[in-house]
């Protein structure tokens, strides 16, 4: 057993089976970066908070606001002056233009898109490189051998899926095993309370976590914001996620808001907040730790749009140990969601 590392608070954990450690809490780019958080000098005040924190997992992706979110990041990792050993970047390939050759996984965009990215990133190579999503009209012996390519030469030291059903991961492991390339470490799943069934059960059942000790970077922890608590009065706050007009999937979670199933989700919402007031924590910090008593997740990707929110976001990993199963329990029952044979406890690294 490797031995527990601890920066401050921050704990960190393995990125699946590998020997890479990543802060249990991650700092990702969607939405913000180069998007709600436009200006440079408050882009850095975040940056310089997360590392304060003991945060060094960085995610972005080539679709984020169109090449602008791995640009700040750029900016930001040239400015600070961090050292490369010390931080860690993951990017993700699919959505990378207008043009025919632009989406996808052929050969020709991962290659040509992940150097893109590196030139945005303004890195010679990326930690982790991810399939966005996976692509049924390409060869899966084609998106392997590509992303093979990608670790062998040095672009990127690891490569992962994003949202990849069970099967299509298996598909690739089975790929790299036979034809002797690198298979993929890791998915990056949406989980949070809401969202449960890939990550607690089809995963389990297809047995990736057995076979692969696959890991996971999770995203949406606060499921857009309707578990952090701000929701609950149904109305959208200025400056809030939901407040932003421009994107599709915000639009939805807004429009939600008015549904009987939204309305629902509050009402949950604000009875697991009662559990956090019993540790002495905010609904954030708890939807974030309870991501965490997951023993299969690697980290969990928090977005922040101000340097106070990543501090607050960043205690969750001292709430983890004081969550009882009986609490655990109770959320179980209050969300009505939990897929039949999941058990909880700590992860031992």
């Amino acid at each position: 057993m490797a031995p527990k590392f601890e920066r401050g608070n921050m704990k960190y954990r393995f990125l699946g089976n590998t020997g890479l450690r990543v802060s249990e809490i991650s700092l990702g780019s969607w939405i913000t970066f180069g998007g709600q958080v436009g200006d440079d000098e408050l882009a850095l005040a975040c940056f310089r908070e997360a590392w304060k924190n003991g945060i060094n997992f960085f995610d972005t992706a080539e679709g984020y606001h169109a090449g602008a979110a791995e640009e700040s990041l750029g900016k930001a990792f040239r400015q600070l002056g961090w050292s490369r050993s010390d931080f860690v970047v993951c990017t993700k390939i699919y959505w990378g233009g207008d043009g025919p050759n632009d989406v996808g996984l052929s050969r020709k965009h991962i290659l040509e898109g992940t150097q893109k990215s590196l030139g945005r990133l303004q890195l010679e190579y990326v930690d982790v490189i991810m399939a966005h999503r996976c692509d049924p009209a390409t060869p899966m012996e084609e998106v392997v051998r590509a992303f093979s390519d990608l670790v062998q030469r040095g672009k990127a030291l690891y490569w992962g899926t994003s949202e990849w059903t069970a099967a299509e991961v298996e598909s690739a492991c089975q790929v790299a095993a036979r034809l002797g390339l690198v298979r993929p470490v890791c998915d990056q799943p949406q989980y949070n309370m809401f969202t449960r069934k890939r990550v607690e059960e089809e995963y389990r059942d297809a047995r990736l976590y057995d076979k692969y000790r696959y890991g996971l970077t999770v995203w949406s922890p606060l499921a857009s914001g309707i578990l952090s608590g701000k929701y609950n009065d149904l109305k959208v706050p200025d400056g809030s996620r939901l407040a932003i007009k421009e994107d599709q999937f915000m639009r939805a979670f807004k429009e939600k808001l008015s549904t009987p199933e939204g309305r629902a989700e509050i009402d949950k919402v604000k009875a697991a907040g009662r559990i956090a007031e019993e540790l002495g924590c905010t609904m954030a910090q708890l939807a974030i730790a309870w991501c965490l008593k997951n023993q299969n997740v690697s980290t969990v990707i928090t977005g922040a749009s101000r340097p106070e929110q990543i501090a607050e976001n960043a205690k969750a990993v001292q709430v983890v140990e004081r969550i009882t199963p009986d609490m655990l329990a109770k959320i179980d029952d209050i969300m009505g969601n939990k897929p039949p044979g999941v058990q909880y406890f700590d992860r031992d690294i």
